[in-house]
């Protein structure tokens, strides 16, 4: 399944599109205000990103008094043949527009009009207000099992901004913790930043995964059976992060030798984050990516085998150093600065980006309706990274959404059909009835 949609300018976005299984009964209306009154629980979605004035420290997040859930929510109707495939046209689309910056930076809309009288919600956020984590921390306020207790009250709102002088205080007392901390960072600095790639990493191995990428963006989406994948992993002593990258190694291995390419290992950088959980009030980008080789020859239990355990240790020596507290911080201080978009046009560290979120293991539903699948969505600068991976398992299925530039990659069936055969082999079953 493809999506493809323009853009003239790139903002960091991503998503979720949920296919609700809502019968001819379904009431949008009531739907629509039971969102509205769920997003209340999620501060976040009622604030923007400020700048404060001089001397009382960086941005920081206030209340918006003008909010208006009606410049969030919206309706849509799903372009004729009505069917899965149109539905993604429709989400890249929606994706790839930047979300207007006078308002809290998120949007929900509602798609009716698919085959079968069912409806879907694609819910898309800034990346500045969530990282995967956060995102899944969102997801869980507004569904129903995660709804707020009504008698619970809720925070007043608008809240009134903090003074100058509190902003100064605080602002001080942040850099005394800083200093206080500065110490202890860089005694374990050196030995940490190896699992970033350090300063000075191997480049990649030159290839036309590595490329100019335009503005023009296409989706594809495949499916595995998360239990058997994960037995499959098991089985070769790894996880389910080795068993996707042994997979997507082997796609990407598939799609360069029909280029008449060869690369004996790739480079992969893994979106990772320190946080093992996070609520709706605390939410913020704290991914950061952390680099990890993977050879390309052989099969895909060969090359899991020879993985095994690379994912989870590379995490695990990550969660016991600085490395993430500071690389999160630096990515965003070159974005900040105008940096962003020079390096990753001109880096060299990698040759793909790889995200892979785990999901609520059981069903959710949204205003009465089971949600059936979620497919998880972004957009942002590629620079000249031509194709990267965003995975999420939910309710034992990890649904895989291969992110890829149009000109760049005009092979992207190809490079879809090979991960689907990767997975099938993995777990030993063709995937045609998951679709």
């Amino acid at each position: 399944m493809r999506a493809m949609s323009a853009r003239s300018a790139v903002a960091p976005q991503l998503g979720a599109l949920l296919l609700l299984d809502a019968g001819p009964g379904f009431d949008l209306p009531a739907a629509e205000r039971l969102l509205a009154e769920r997003v209340r629980a999620v501060p976040r979605l009622r604030q923007r990103l400020l700048r404060p004035p001089p001397g009382a420290g960086g941005a920081l997040w206030l209340d918006d008094p003008g909010f208006d859930i009606r410049r969030h929510v919206r309706r849509l109707r799903c372009p004729d043949p009505a069917d899965e495939q149109a539905l993604l046209d429709l989400a890249a689309s929606v994706t790839d527009r930047a979300l207007p910056r006078d308002r809290p930076q998120w949007s929900a809309s509602f798609v009716t009009g698919l085959s079968g009288g069912r409806v879907a919600l694609l819910v898309v956020l800034h990346h500045v207000l969530v990282d995967g984590i956060g995102g899944l921390a969102v997801l869980g306020s507004l569904v129903d099992a995660g709804a707020r207790d009504p008698l619970r009250p809720a925070r007043p709102f608008p809240r009134p901004r903090p003074s100058y002088a509190l902003l100064v205080a605080d602002a001080t007392s942040a850099k005394v913790r800083t200093l206080r901390r500065l110490p202890l960072a860089v005694r374990g600095l050196r030995g940490a930043s190896a699992v970033g790639g350090g300063v000075h990493p191997p480049r990649a191995a030159p290839c036309s995964l590595l490329g100019r990428a335009g503005t023009r963006t296409r989706f594809a989406v495949v499916r595995a059976d998360l239990r058997l994948l994960h037995a499959a992993a098991h089985r070769c002593g790894g996880t389910v992060n080795d068993a996707l990258l042994a997979a997507i190694a082997g796609a990407l291995e598939a799609l360069l030798e029909r280029r008449r390419e060869s690369v004996d290992t790739l480079r992969f950088a893994i979106m990772v984050t320190a946080r093992r959980s996070v609520s709706a009030e605390e939410l913020g980008n704290a991914a950061a990516p952390l680099l990890v080789s993977v050879p390309t020859g052989g099969d895909g239990p060969e090359r899991l085998r020879h993985i095994a355990g690379t994912v989870r240790v590379t995490r695990s020596a990550a969660a016991h150093s600085p490395m993430l507290g500071v690389l999160g911080p630096l990515f965003r201080l070159i974005a900040v600065a105008g940096l962003y978009h020079w390096f990753i046009g001109h880096q060299h560290r990698f040759h793909t980006l790889v995200s892979n979120v785990p999901g609520p293991d059981r069903p959710l539903s949204f205003a009465g309706a089971q949600i059936r699948a979620i497919v998880p969505v972004s957009v942002g600068e590629s620079g000249n990274v031509t194709v990267s991976f965003l995975a999420l398992s939910y309710a034992g299925t990890l649904t895989v959404t291969v992110i890829a530039d149009r000109d760049a990659v005009p092979d992207l069936p190809d490079l879809a059909a090979a991960l689907q055969a990767e997975l099938d082999a993995l777990v030993g079953e063709p995937a045609a009835h998951r679709a």
